[in-house]
């Protein structure tokens, strides 16, 4: 984290501190940066560097996505319990630090830096070839039109900037949420063709070893053509845009061999060295930590929430699936997620959960302890990757998206694929009812825990509108979080969420 930290300072520089209102300082003046390209691999990782620290501060990924309306439960902290009821307007500084944009703004204004200034290390710097340009202007694109993405999913409408504004900032209103979505589908489409599958194997749009390293280097950690097909895909689900959601999903499923890209098995996906574990291509978009660089941290990770003993030396979770819960969602025989015995009431697999038989539960799908090696308990540091979305998450998506639109069989398909590598039995609408319903069914347990659950609700929702409470918080925008006191008090033109007036 210490590392971040230095980038953050770097990047939320004067220009930052206008837009923002933080303390900022300089680590490198201006006259002795963008020289080379040197500095254009500093500043990119930078960008992704201040992104990750914005999900994993306060575990804010999981705040947003997971908590609100879900499936997990505060086992004693107050705050927590604020999220979870959905009361987000309660005096709690968690709440309060959650409300506030501004380290998101931080990532966007780190992207625009770096495309108002990354012509002058062309100028400067003949081994920056017109390539590599070329890509890393690609992928600073992506980081901020994802970025706006996700501000667009937590607040609605939020101020649309494209600039970094060197000099004086002037105050701006918030855009309208449609035109930010377009903004950022736009940006995704055009840059998707400039982005390789995979980078130093000599792909024809980055050829050569991408700053002189190896593919090792790169897997998992930078966005690719995948990746910008992934979040279209999300984007235009979101949007209820499902005739598009199925051609970009269907990209990502006819080429993600090419990406590096594979269905995981159950094992794979939760055991400490795997699918969570550092980086690694078939994170189609993750924020890792990796323990080999020095990235470990006690805090930003889902197992600081949910992990207690035995797992680790902590006395209880801060968050937990009820069993009540659990046996709800996980009520077939065999799912190698979790299952019971039917007759001994004993745990057939516990992938999921460990602990069952106690009154608290412990939810272990997630726990890269250390390098992902040991089960020592008295260890309480963390190296897993923030996961945004994988391969599973597409194909659900996928089939969310065909069954909308009238292709029923398409869509069974597809569940079925993430149902048989579950060993669960397939969809049989004579016993199991709406397509829909089991679609978002399977997407609850495969994804528990990733940050999804509030985000598919309101999808789910608008689809379904039998829910006069939901749709209530729908119209009313109820779904948003509030903005923060201190960014309205900085920005008189930044008016509240009216639901939270």
């Amino acid at each position: 984290m210490k590392r971040l930290f230095i980038l953050l300072l770097l990047f939320c520089s004067t220009s930052c501190k206008k837009l923002l209102d933080i303390d900022s300082t300089h680590a490198v003046s201006e006259e002795n940066f963008w020289n080379s390209h040197e500095d254009t691999r500093t500043a990119l990782i930078g960008v992704y560097g201040l992104l990750r620290a914005a999900m994993a501060d306060n575990d804010a990924w999981w705040m947003y996505g997971e908590l609100r309306m879900g499936d997990f439960q505060s086992v004693q902290r107050q705050d927590l319990k604020a999220i979870v009821k959905g009361n987000l307007r309660a005096a709690y500084p968690l709440l309060q630090t959650l409300s506030n944009w501004r380290r998101f703004y931080a990532v966007i204004n780190a992207a625009n830096m770096f495309m108002e200034h990354v012509g002058e290390v062309k100028e400067r710097d003949p081994k920056y070839s017109d390539q590599n340009m070329k890509v890393d202007i690609a992928q600073m694109r992506f980081m901020r039109a994802y970025t706006y993405f996700f501000l667009v999913s937590v607040w609605g409408d939020v101020p649309l900037i494209t600039s970094s504004h060197d000099g004086e900032f002037e105050n701006k209103a918030r855009d309208d949420k449609a035109t930010i979505l377009a903004f950022v589908e736009k940006e995704l489409l055009e840059v998707a063709p400039d982005l390789p599958y995979k980078y130093s194997v000599d792909d024809p749009q980055q050829l050569g070893q991408y700053y002189n390293e190896t593919s090792t280097r790169w897997a998992g950690v930078l966005a690719r053509k995948l990746t910008a097909y992934a979040i279209l895909a999300h984007v235009a689900a979101y949007q209820g845009k499902y005739v598009d959601a199925t051609v970009y999903g269907q990209f990502v499923l006819d080429n993600y061999s090419k990406g590096g890209s594979y269905y995981v098995g159950t094992d794979e996906l939760v055991r400490g060295t795997g699918f969570f574990h550092w980086k690694q291509d078939n994170h189609i978009l993750g924020f890792n930590f990796d323990w080999g660089h020095v990235d470990a941290t006690f805090s930003g990770h889902l197992e600081e929430l949910t992990l207690a003993k035995p797992v680790v030396d902590k006395a209880l979770p801060d968050i937990y699936v009820p069993k009540d819960t659990i046996l709800s969602v996980f009520d077939q025989p065999l799912d190698e997620r979790f299952s019971l015995d039917t007759l001994t009431g004993i745990p057939t697999s516990e992938h999921y959960f460990t602990s069952f038989n106690t009154q608290i539960p412990i939810f272990n799908k997630v726990k890269v302890i250390q390098d992902g090696n040991t089960s020592d308990p008295s260890f309480r540091i963390f190296s897993s990757t923030i996961i945004i979305t994988r391969l599973e998450n597409i194909t659900l998506l996928q089939a969310e998206s065909q069954a909308v639109i009238g292709q029923q069989q398409k869509a069974i398909d597809l569940l079925n694929t993430i149902r048989d590598l579950r060993r669960i039995k397939r969809y049989d609408a004579s016993t199991e009812g709406d397509l829909i319903d089991a679609i978002f069914r399977e997407r609850r347990k495969e994804l528990m825990g990733e940050g999804w659950r509030w985000f598919d609700l309101i999808r789910y929702n608008k689809i379904k509108q039998n829910d006069p409470s939901f749709m209530a918080l729908i119209n009313n925008g109820g779904i948003y979080w509030p903005v923060a006191d201190e960014v309205i008090t900085q920005n008189p033109l930044i008016t509240q969420n009216p639901y939270w007036q």
